[in-house]
This record gives structure tokens, C-alpha cells and sequence, in this order.
């Protein structure tokens, strides 16, 4: 019987459980927020410095559908500055990153302006100070996930990424969990993804 759970992510946690790395001994790893079963594994990844959303499974057949390009993957992204309706849709057709050294161009993706910003449960790491500058909150809807995809398009465009939060994949929403929080899902919640 498989088993299947959503975590809230931290600021300043790495989306693995064990060190692979001698210069990451000292950050913070997802076993410390639940005693989940042997065989559990990371559905995808957030960066260090990306919070929020994500899946963990015993199955690898269901991390393998929820990695493929089917599912939507939703961000709430603050930037610094105020985009353009031009930028926006530039970003939705795509733009050129580098990925690994090499050119990727990134596929069409729905992005659009929040028109309030998002409410968390869980307090920025980093508080965007008004002497900064104008910030912009924004959704984006991807079904990739390059690495470190969001915060390469924004910077390719102009604007830096402040806090990016995955929100939702799929039908699974990251709802009130607060940070570092662990739910587990049943077997119909995540067969919906």
C-alpha cells in the first residue's frame, strides 16, 4: 500500500532527505518535519530559496505522471518592478534561458498579474522593503519544471524573483499549511493530480 503526502516547503530547505553534498551538511532536509516511510520520495524539486507546494510519494509511477508535462504546476511569483502587458506576454510565449550552458527555449505558460497579493499562512523569509522599489505579484502556470525555470525567465525579462511559492499541482492546492506543516493524502486526493 502506497502512501502519499503534500509538505508545505521552507525558505532554506533542500527537497531531498539525505546529504550528498559535505558543503550542505548544515541545511535543513524534509525528514525533519515528519517520520514519513521508508521509500518516500520527492515529487520534482523547489529550490533552496522556493517555498511551498510539494508531493512526496512511495510510488514512482506517480512521481513519474506528476513530473510529466500534463499537469499544471501554479506559482505565485513577487518580482521587483512592475511588469509590462508586453513582458507578460512575452513570458507567456516563451523565452530564451540557459540551461546547463545551453540554450533552452522555455514553452508557452499562462502568466498574468495579481491584482492583490496572495495571503499565507507563513510569513516571507525576506521582507521586501518600498525603498527597493515597485514589486509585482504574479501567477504562473507551467507544465515543465526546468531548473531554477521561473527565476531564469524573470531574470531574463528584467525582473528579479523576490519570493516564488508553488501553490498548487494538479488538483492538490498547498491550502493553510503552514510552513514545514505535512499532510498526508489519501489515495482518491492525489489520484485527481
Amino acid at each position: 500500500m502506497h502512501r502519499h503526502f503534500k509538505i508545505n516547503k521552507p525558505y532554506a530547505t533542500l527537497s531531498q532527505f539525505t546529504h550528498r553534498h559535505a558543503k550542505r551538511r548544515n541545511k535543513r532536509m524534509l525528514g525533519e518535519f515528519y517520520d514519513f516511510p521508508a521509500g518516500t520520495m520527492a515529487i520534482g524539486r523547489l529550490d533552496e530559496h522556493s517555498e511551498g507546494l510539494l508531493l512526496l510519494t512511495t510510488d514512482g509511477r506517480v512521481s513519474e505522471r506528476v513530473r510529466s508535462a500534463k499537469l499544471d504546476k501554479e506559482y505565485y511569483v513577487r518580482v521587483l518592478g512592475t511588469l509590462t502587458p508586453q513582458t507578460l506576454a512575452r513570458l507567456s510565449a516563451g523565452v530564451d534561458i540557459s540551461l546547463s550552458g545551453k540554450p533552452y527555449r522555455t514553452k508557452p505558460c499562462l502568466v498574468k498579474s495579481l491584482p492583490d497579493p496572495p495571503e499565507f499562512s507563513f510569513p516571507p523569509r525576506r521582507v521586501h522593503r518600498p525603498n527597493h522599489g515597485p514589486a509585482t505579484w504574479l501567477s504562473i502556470v507551467l507544465r515543465e519544471g526546468k531548473n531554477r525555470q521561473i527565476r531564469r525567465m524573470l531574470a531574463t525579462v528584467g525582473h528579479p524573483v523576490i519570493r516564488l511559492v508553488r501553490v498548487r499541482i494538479g488538483a492538490v492546492r498547498l491550502g493553510t499549511l503552514a510552513a514545514g506543516e505535512v499532510e498526508e493524502l489519501a489515495e482518491r486526493d492525489f489520484s485527481r493530480t
